[in-house]
């Protein structure tokens, strides 16, 4: 493998790419006038220039060029649902013939509300906000005035939404909150930085399976580690389950057996909607009652009767707890496919995941943190990418694979000799190649 011939393929790429796509590439150039790079969202920008959507139906979607793909990435997790479920339309069109904009109390957030704390035990009383970002930074707020505390425990390679994410140490973009950055899936040095920092911390953030950084699963005796160190020192423990809540019917924490005391959500459980919430132990969202608490929480679209009304018709008439089982079998079945056929095809190149979720690396061995994927080559994702979108297959330029419940067979067997075509096209690029 020499670089000359990874840079060449790719760029191979690049030019069928751009050829194949005029219509994205105009309106790339016009949006690029009015916004910087075309862009309001960071991950959705990939060189030459992204493909521009210009509708989507059950589990495709068709580009600005007419071209049609099966959705793989899903929203990134938040399009469990598809495109344009009557269910979820129909709920929202009820919604909005009696007013939009109520300015009050709605008879539709209570219900939802009831819904999620019965699905997820860990939460005893909630509070929405409009996006799992914000639903972090208030946890954390929770956190600091509950416990008096100013250190956050979080982890190399968190991401908590767009203003709390984590290398080695925070992105430039991230709050400026006092961050203690650890190791992920290292339950020793959290054990030893946690009682070390115990006086000092207030809350400790973690996904149980991180997401944006590849999908890499925390280990039982990792997260267990963390909850028996939070418990020790009196620090709280927020599991973050914006991505994870959807990897098994009750959330991942309730089937690892690990209650954590505020939890956050976001995603799909606005049925579609911008949607995030945050809740856990009642005596901490007791600092959120207006009758007796200390802190005020804002936000005009909170309760907005759009995602009230989507996210209950989305858990109770489409993903049900059964639903969610379901659809994390399909997946655990079609990683186990793609694995074996990187082992057959004899490549370092695996997935990583839970359930409904994975993650394609060009590595081999186990993976349990960022650090592990330090060897990956990035140009091979690109490859990766602009080969699975030749094949009519629409996906994350970083590998990212997900999973919704209007996804066919067809459409998974699909990705599978996807990846077998690429493997085979660029077989003496890959490394472990035989």
């Amino acid at each position: 493998m020499t670089h000359a011939a990874i840079d060449q393929a790719l760029a191979g790429a690049y030019q069928r790419f751009t050829e194949s796509n005029p219509a994205s590439r105009h309106q790339f150039e016009e949006q690029a006038r009015y916004m910087p790079g075309a862009n309001s969202r960071s991950v959705l920008f990939y060189a030459p220039f992204p493909l521009t959507i210009a509708k989507g139906e059950g589990a495709a979607l068709w580009d600005a060029d007419g071209h049609r793909y099966a959705d793989f990435i899903a929203e990134y997790t938040a399009g469990v649902y598809g495109h344009s479920a009557p269910e979820i339309r129909e709920a929202v069109t009820e919604a909005m013939q009696s007013g939009i904009n109520l300015t009050g109390h709605n008879l539709l957030e209570g219900r939802l509300a009831r819904l999620i704390c019965e699905r997820f035990p860990q939460i005893e009383q909630l509070r929405f906000t409009n996006s799992g970002t914000e639903a972090n930074l208030m946890a954390l707020t929770a956190a600091l005035h509950f416990t008096g505390r100013r250190k956050i425990v979080v982890f190399a390679g968190g991401y908590h939404g767009g203003v709390l994410g984590f290398g080695a140490k925070p992105l430039p973009t991230t709050v400026p909150f006092d961050f203690l950055v650890l190791p992920y899936n290292d339950a020793q040095t959290a054990r030893e930085q946690i009682e070390r920092h115990g006086a000092e911390i207030a809350a400790v953030l973690v996904e149980p399976m991180q997401g944006a950084s590849g999908c890499i699963p925390g280990s039982l005796d990792f997260l267990e580690a963390l909850r028996e160190s939070a418990t020790r020192v009196g620090a709280l423990l927020v599991f973050d389950e914006v991505m994870t809540s959807r990897l098994a019917p009750h959330g991942l924490a309730n089937r690892l057996g690990i209650r954590s005391d505020l939890t956050t959500l976001g995603k799909y459980i606005g049925g579609g909607m911008s949607f995030g919430a945050f809740g856990g132990r009642a005596d901490v969202m007791a600092l959120f009652d207006p009758r007796t608490g200390s802190l005020a929480h804002s936000g005009t679209f909170n309760n907005n009767v759009l995602t009230m009304a989507a996210g209950y018709a989305g858990l109770t008439k489409l993903f049900t707890p059964e639903a969610a089982g379901a659809l994390a079998e399909r997946g655990e079945a079609m990683r186990a496919r793609l694995n074996a056929l990187c082992v057959k095809e004899g490549v370092a190149m695996q997935f990583t995941g839970l359930g409904s979720l994975m993650n394609a690396h060009f590595v081999g061995g186990e993976v349990r943190s960022v650090d592990d994927l330090a060897p990956v080559d990035g140009r091979l994702r690109q490859l990766l990418f602009f080969h699975l979108l030749s094949e009519g297959i629409y996906t994350s330029p970083r590998g990212f694979v997900v999973l919704s419940l209007p996804l066919a067979d067809a459409d998974i067997d699909r990705y599978v000799a996807a990846i077998c075509s690429f493997i085979g096209e660029y077989r003496a690029l890959l490394p472990g190649a035989r």
